[in-house]
C-alpha cells in the first residue's frame, strides 16, 4: 500500500477547490485560500511531485458522443491466475467501449464500466468482446440508469482527542 502524505489546512483547501475546477488559476487559488501566488504554485508543485495529485482529465458525455447506454459487468474468469490478470486487463482496457475496470474479491473476478450506443452494440459488445474470450467463464450485466459523482477525495478525519 501506498504511504500517505501529511497535508495541511492549505493542502487540503487546494485540493478541494482543484477537484471542484482543475482549471483555476494560482492567482485564483492564491486568493481563495489565502496565501501568495508563488506559495500556492510551490504547494501545488510540492502535491504532484509527492503522488497526490495524478493528473488533470477532461470529462466527457457519453451520450453526446453516441454512447448513450452505460452498463456494468460483472466478469468471472477462469482459471484465475496471475498471468491471465495482465492479458486480460489490457485486452479490456484496449476496448473503446470501457470506461473502467475493476479487479475484485468475491464471487467476479472484474467488474466493467462500459458506455456503448444501445442494446444491440451492448449484446455485441458482450458476446464479442467477453463471453467469446476462452478465460471468461460468464458475464453478468446491469444497466447504469443514472450516475452521480461525489464530493472531492480527501483523507479521513483525524480522531477527536478524547480526555
Amino acid at each position: 500500500m501506498a504511504e500517505s502524505v501529511v497535508l495541511d489546512p492549505v493542502d487540503l483547501h487546494l485540493l478541494r477547490l482543484l477537484q471542484n475546477d482543475a482549471r483555476t488559476t494560482y492567482r485564483d487559488l492564491a486568493a481563495q485560500v489565502g496565501v501568495a501566488p508563488s506559495t500556492c504554485l510551490d504547494r501545488v508543485t510540492r502535491l504532484r511531485r509527492a503522488g497526490v495529485i495524478l493528473g488533470h482529465r477532461l470529462e466527457l458525455d457519453p451520450a453526446k458522443l453516441g454512447r448513450g447506454l452505460q452498463a456494468l459487468l460483472s466478469v468471472q474468469v477462469r482459471p484465475h491466475r496471475r498471468e491471465l490478470v495482465g492479458p486480460f486487463v489490457e485486452r479490456i482496457r484496449a476496448l473503446p467501449e470501457s470506461r473502467s475496470v475493476f479487479h475484485l474479491t468475491g464471487p467476479d473476478d472484474y467488474l466493467v464500466h462500459v458506455a456503448v450506443a444501445d442494446m444491440t452494440d451492448l449484446q455485441r459488445l458482450v458476446l464479442d468482446g467477453f463471453t467469446s474470450r476462452p478465460e471468461v467463464a460468464r458475464v453478468e450485466t446491469r444497466l447504469i440508469f443514472q450516475q452521480w459523482e461525489c464530493g472531492p477525495l480527501l483523507p479521513p478525519a483525524a480522531p477527536a482527542n478524547t480526555p
